[in-house]
């Protein structure tokens, strides 16, 4: 059973994994491997290689190349560890309420741009991740203190959405440590991210808690802004629905303009 289960969670998340192997830089690394390992054990193609061997096997590895091998395979478990040990313990999915829009590759570029007064935070997250998943809850709650007019919470999915990844500059791959990422839009621009990436392309470490959200972000304040957009357009839809009522003549002025109109009767008479 304990060999299943990671079997099982491999099997199930196959269709993200491909994803990123079917890149060229794997799929040349892939090939390069398989080609050495081919070489060596092929018989008619080793016997003709050269080896410290004491024996002479050429079609065997002599131990520089187990040494070679025992190393790097080190390295790529040391890298990948974290990754894999998280996707076979992923943590549950939030299904709470939350004011979030979703954005897909085809409607994000014209909500950041339709009313430049209206302030986004977008998160760009992945549904493999299980460090999206964890921040779900929180980005939800946030969404549920501060979301109004004129301070408005989204989502884009950008292990769906490769185009969106690529014109925002966030990378999916795990080891860019680069979700969930948090952006901050003003008119259409981008204003300030979290996490920070440096020149390598990496992630700054940074922790995705609700009170370095409030205070990178500075939402008290922009919560304040964007309730006067929410009171300014109040008043614009209330003057639109309800128009002005003209003002009702005072009784006295209404009494003397019926007495001026019987004397002229009586003239006239």
């Amino acid at each position: 059973m304990a060999l299943l289960t990671p079997l099982f969670a491999f099997l199930y998340h196959l269709p993200q994994v491909y994803k990123w192997l079917l890149k060229p830089y794997y799929v040349a690394s892939l090939f390069m491997s398989i080609a050495f390992l081919a070489v060596r054990k092929t018989p008619g193609i080793c016997d003709r290689l050269a080896t410290q061997r004491e024996d002479g096997n050429s079609c065997d590895f002599d131990w520089r190349e187990v040494e070679i091998l025992m190393f790097l395979s080190a390295i790529v478990m040391m890298k990948n560890r974290r990754a894999m040990f998280l996707m076979t313990c992923k943590p549950p999915l939030y299904m709470g309420p939350e004011y979030i829009k979703y954005f897909s590759d085809k409607t994000i570029d014209d909500e950041l741009a339709r009313d430049s007064r209206v302030t986004w935070i977008v998160e760009f997250f992945a549904n493999w991740s299980p460090e999206c998943q964890s921040f779900a809850s929180v980005y939800a709650d946030l969404s549920l203190k501060y979301n109004c007019a004129g301070l408005k919470f989204g989502k884009v999915d950008i292990g769906r959405y490769g185009e969106v990844s690529k014109k925002y500059k966030v990378s999916a791959s795990p080891l860019s440590k680069q979700l969930p990422s948090l952006v901050l839009f003003q008119g259409g621009k981008e204003v300030m991210r979290r996490p920070q990436v440096d020149k390598k392309g990496r992630a700054v470490s940074w922790s995705f808690t609700e009170e370095n959200i409030i205070r990178e972000f500075n939402l008290n304040e922009l919560y304040q802004k964007s309730k006067k957009l929410s009171k300014t357009r109040g008043d614009k839809v209330s003057q639109s629905q309800f128009p002005p009522v003209p003002e009702e003549e005072e009784p006295e002025q209404q009494g003397a303009e019926a007495q001026g109109a019987e004397s002229e009767s009586k003239k006239d008479k």
